[in-house]
């Protein structure tokens, strides 16, 4: 039985971590089976945007506990060598990198703990939105451990050297989803995890709306952008702009546009 669970709605598909017995924990086969289910998804021509979430509940001492993703998996980790935790660090890479170079935005809807290598895969996302049950922290350190799977480099990228140093100097566990918000991390917070799927869902819709080959190059300039200088960007981005012009899509949405039509648009993908 598979814990990660891929569902197709419409032009839109949502990645669902369901590993009930270990709070989301990310093991060496549970990143097998999101790259698997990352795989399923790019292969599906009809999906222009996804959402990620996790739908762990768990009784913990007459408590229900949420969790996005918990961590990484601890009671494998624990007995691994040197040569073992570079592997386990670069197969963890290698799937987080596959997610932020992913065709199609990906959005993260996180409730409950989003910690260690859970907060890493959120960050590896395009757009994260949390519950405001949703607790995040990089506690690598407090284990004698550094994160490994992009902790050390997206965090500081998305909130600054200062704050992310603090994160992951301390080993805090207990960042609220507000925190994280007015930190920069997450883009909204809404009250329940209803709210929530519901609002990623829906945004994803609406990217999922716009003209597929646009948006992934959209993706593509910002993420280039973010690992080169200004002028290499600048570049890059006219580039991708005149390629644009080989498009269908973008024959038919400037003609709608200029003929002024009231008629849903509709893209074709090419």
């Amino acid at each position: 039985m598979t814990d990660v669970k891929v569902e197709k709605k419409g032009n839109i598909a949502v990645v669902t971590i369901d590993h009930m017995s270990a709070m989301n924990a990310l093991s060496t086969d549970m990143y097998a089976q999101l790259e698997e289910a990352f795989d399923t998804v790019g292969a599906m021509e009809d999906v222009y945007a996804v959402v990620l979430t996790g739908s762990s509940r768990v009784n913990k001492k007459g408590k229900l506990v949420q969790s996005f993703v918990a961590g990484a998996d601890i009671s494998q980790m624990s007995t691994m060598t040197v040569a073992e935790g570079k592997a386990f660090g670069n197969d963890s890479n290698r799937v987080c990198w596959k997610i932020e170079n992913f065709k199609r935005p990906v959005i993260a809807a996180i409730n409950g703990f989003c910690l260690g290598g859970g907060c890493e895969l959120a960050m590896s996302c395009d757009i994260r939105l949390a519950s405001a049950n949703a607790t995040f922290g990089q506690p690598e350190v407090g284990l004698g451990i550094t994160p490994g799977c992009g902790g050390t480099q997206r965090l500081a990228r998305l909130i600054g050297a200062g704050k992310a140093k603090e994160m992951l100097y301390t080993a805090r566990g207990n960042y609220t989803a507000q925190y994280a918000k007015e930190a920069g991390l997450v883009n909204e917070v809404y009250e329940t995890v209803e709210e929530l799927m519901e609002a990623a869902e829906s945004l994803a819709a609406e990217i999922a709306a716009q003209a597929p080959i646009a948006v992934s190059l959209v993706k593509e300039c910002v993420n280039v952008g973010l690992q080169t200088d200004l002028n290499s960007a600048l570049k890059f981005e006219g580039n991708a702009f005149g390629e644009c012009f080989a498009t269908e899509d973008q024959k038919y949405a400037m003609n709608h546009f200029v003929s002024k039509s009231r008629e849903p648009k509709q893209f074709s993908n090419k």
